[in-house]
């Protein structure tokens, strides 16, 4: 698999991509990012120094992620989000690098224009719809929407909202997989084959 980079896009030094990863027209990576194998980067989208992407993640057009996030696996960012980095900037007073990390587990979707505000970790395969305000820990699974926002439900490993299933409180079923999942406490959501009975 031949890893593509458009003439137009800049590549700052010591950057590392991964095989097969393609980048398009107009993106910036800036020094010291590292890009796994298999990803994407859309029209315009800006990596800030150090950023670490793992292997198979999609950055749709326009996306910008900061210094001091890093993406695990299996990423989805949709078009025109954002990840901020310090929480209360001011152009009079730079920080200086001090920025605050955001860590993003596997398989997380993140629909367009929502923002992540930054020293927060968003869970695995968990789904942020378009346009929320992400501004605290986002537990794996959480289905979260709206300014700030909030869970009102679960998705499973396809991103498709489960399902309570009757009968058994506290377990969901993914409507296209089967696969079932249980709430292991308050707030927390675990496949089933996961939990050690």
């Amino acid at each position: 698999m031949e890893t593509f980079i458009h003439p137009t896009a800049i590549i700052d030094e010591a950057v590392t991509i991964g095989e097969g990863t393609k980048i398009w027209h107009f993106c910036h990576v800036s020094t010291g990012a590292v890009i796994g194998e298999r990803c994407s980067l859309g029209q315009n989208v800006f990596v800030g120094r150090g950023v670490r992407i793992g292997a198979g993640c999609r950055i749709q057009n326009n996306a910008s992620i900061y210094e001091g996030v890093t993406l695990d696996e299996d990423v989805f960012c949709g078009p025109s989000m954002v990840f901020t980095n310090v929480r209360n900037p001011r152009a009079a007073y730079p920080v200086g690098g001090r920025y605050e990390a955001t860590q993003v587990e596997r398989g997380v979707t993140f629909g367009a224009n929502c923002t992540v505000v930054c020293g927060t970790r968003v869970g695995r395969y968990a789904f942020i719809a378009a346009g929320a305000v992400v501004n605290r820990d986002v537990p794996p699974f959480a289905l979260m929407v709206g300014v700030p926002a909030r869970r009102i439900g679960w998705v499973g490993f396809r991103g498709q909202r489960l399902q309570p299933v009757q009968g058994q409180s506290g377990t969901y079923q993914c409507p296209v997989s089967g696969e079932l999942f249980v709430e292991v406490e308050e707030g927390r959501l675990a496949p089933r084959d996961d939990i050690k009975w």
